[in-house]
């Protein structure tokens, strides 16, 4: 009966929760919505793959629920992790009411009470988000206040204090935006669809001393404000689209930086060229010292208030991602990406009766002359016929263990990608992957398979299996079915995961192996 006790709390919870989908309706100029996430994994050992079981249940689950009307906006976040799932455990575990928020409007003022997200610029010195599969939520509590007082200028003011799990830091962090769209101004730009845009932010971050020091005798003086500035310009006109910018931080000695008291500094450009069959992309990245936390003894990807984009390219492929890349905000980096892509017309010599989609990427990061990570991909997608499309793509990718995780030397792998899609009716199509990765070094060589069948509109099918054909010979099986109807979605799975890391834009989250059956649920009302 103990070991129920989980899956029956978790049951009562979500029944109040389903209730709740009655109230959305729009009366008297009042809209509530919201949506339901809920993912469950009964786990199992294995000891093969080195999962352990340490529940008989396990569930990340989140509610929303919104309501706006003319003047006055409002939301609530309830969020249940008693029982996460593997690599969501310790600081993650609890259930309650973390994100809650009402919204006013008046003219050309927006004012935000409670938790909020917020970007200046690229993020360079500020971002707060939420990304679920990574555990990031880093949300502010205090107040936002937005002004347009202008055609074409945004200001805006934020204080508040960052969440951490399910408390806020201590720091206090206070900040400004101010954004010009010159266009909107000079006739002449808008006379040749030229938007220019100008923009400035400075945050500070009020931290209090604490006792840090580097012997037994000598404590460290810490700074307890430290200030970060950034400047930026965009120009876009036609197919061109350009943008520059540059970060400063003062003194923050940290965890992450060995409690240097060196200044950050970080400059990006990206500039782009899109046109109907042609599109090119050339970003790069100069970063140094520009971690920046709301708590100084911080690791992890917790307390984060600013992010720097990785610049290589996020893989969606199983292979391809198997080694991806997290930024290294603690030292500092360059970073380059190159990509180019060309549609080659139907009914030419290269782009045959249906035509042609070839596209090649290409990343580099370094630091002080030791290469962090490289990866060059050339991708092409071609329809054979009416109802079969192919694409193939081979991948050449060097990554630096030893930095980005603290061991294993240089990989150097080949990986070599094909996957068809053949559609047997308008409501039948089956899409097949095959993936074969080639290294010397690390475990070895690994294969993946996946086929997956969508019977329109509801179901889904899906089998794989990724294999470790070097050092473990492991067979890492996955099978499921989805059903969608509305806007629900329910998908059931059983299989093994691989532990390993999960990323998004050079952030990362250490997932452990686990084996079990997994329930998810989705619903938007």
């Amino acid at each position: 009966m103990r070991h129920l006790l989980p899956l029956t709390r978790y049951l009562l919870f979500a029944a109040c929760l389903l209730s709740i989908p009655s109230m959305a309706q729009e009366q008297k100029g009042i809209t509530l919505s919201g949506s339901i996430q809920s993912d469950m994994l009964i786990p199992q050992s294995d000891e093969k793959i080195g999962a352990e079981k340490t529940e008989d249940f396990q569930t990340n689950t989140y509610v929303d629920l919104q309501m706006q009307s003319h003047y006055v906006d409002a939301g609530v976040r309830l969020e249940y992790l008693e029982h996460p799932l593997p690599g969501f455990e310790n600081d993650f575990k609890g259930w309650g009411v973390p994100n809650f928020w009402v919204k006013g409007r008046l003219g050309c003022a927006e004012l935000t009470i409670g938790t909020f997200y917020e970007q200046f610029g690229s993020g360079l010195i500020l971002r707060t988000y939420e990304e679920r599969s990574l555990g990031i939520d880093n949300s502010l509590l205090g107040g936002r206040v937005v002004v347009k007082p202008a055609k074409g200028v945004t200001v805006k003011a934020l204080s508040g204090c960052q969440r951490r799990f399910w408390s806020w830091n201590k720091a206090w962090i206070n900040g400004a935006d101010v954004e010009l769209g010159l266009n909107e101004w000079i006739p002449s730009l808008q006379r040749t669809g030229t938007e220019l845009m100008l923009g400035g932010s400075w945050v500070n971050k009020h931290e209090k001393d604490e006792d840090i020091f580097t012997d037994a005798t000598h404590r460290l003086n810490l700074p307890t404000y430290v200030n970060a500035w950034d400047v930026r310009a965009t120009l876009n006109k036609g197919p061109w689209s350009l943008l520059v910018e540059y970060a400063q931080k003062t003194q923050d000695p940290s965890f992450d930086n060995q409690y240097s008291y060196d200044k950050g500094t970080a400059i990006l450009f990206s500039g782009s060229y899109s046109k109907k069959g042609l599109s090119l992309l050339l970003q790069g990245k100069r970063s140094e010292n520009m971690a920046f936390r709301s708590r100084r003894s911080m690791i992890g990807t917790s307390s984060f208030l600013n992010h720097l984009p990785a610049f290589t390219q996020d893989h969606t492929y199983a292979l391809a991602a198997l080694y991806p890349y997290a930024t290294q905000l603690a030292g500092g980096e360059w970073a380059w990406q190159a990509e180019a892509g060309y549609n080659f017309k139907r009914k030419t010599a290269l782009g045959g009766k249906f035509g042609m989609n070839v596209k090649m990427n290409f990343s580099h990061v370094r630091w002080q002359g030791t290469t962090f990570y490289q990866d060059l991909d050339i991708q092409v997608t071609r329809k054979m016929s009416q109802a079969f499309k192919l694409t193939l793509m081979y991948m050449n990718q060097r990554y630096n263990k030893t930095v980005i995780e603290g061991e294993g030397g240089m990989v150097n792998s080949n990986i070599f990608i094909a996957d068809g899609k053949y559609q047997f009716s308008p409501k039948v199509t089956l899409r097949t992957e095959l993936q074969y990765l080639t290294t010397a070094e690390d475990q070895g060589d690994w294969a993946f398979g996946l086929l997956e069948l969508s019977l329109v509109p509801h179901w889904m099918l899906t089998v794989s299996d990724m294999y470790n054909v070097g050092d473990t010979d492991i067979h890492y099986y996955q099978g499921g079915v989805s059903f969608s109807t509305g806007a629900h979605r329910l998908q059931l799975g059983y299989g093994r995961t691989r532990a390993g890391y999960n990323c998004s834009g050079g952030v990362c989250r250490y997932v452990p192996a686990s084996r079990g059956f997994t329930l998810s649920y989705n619903y938007t009302f």
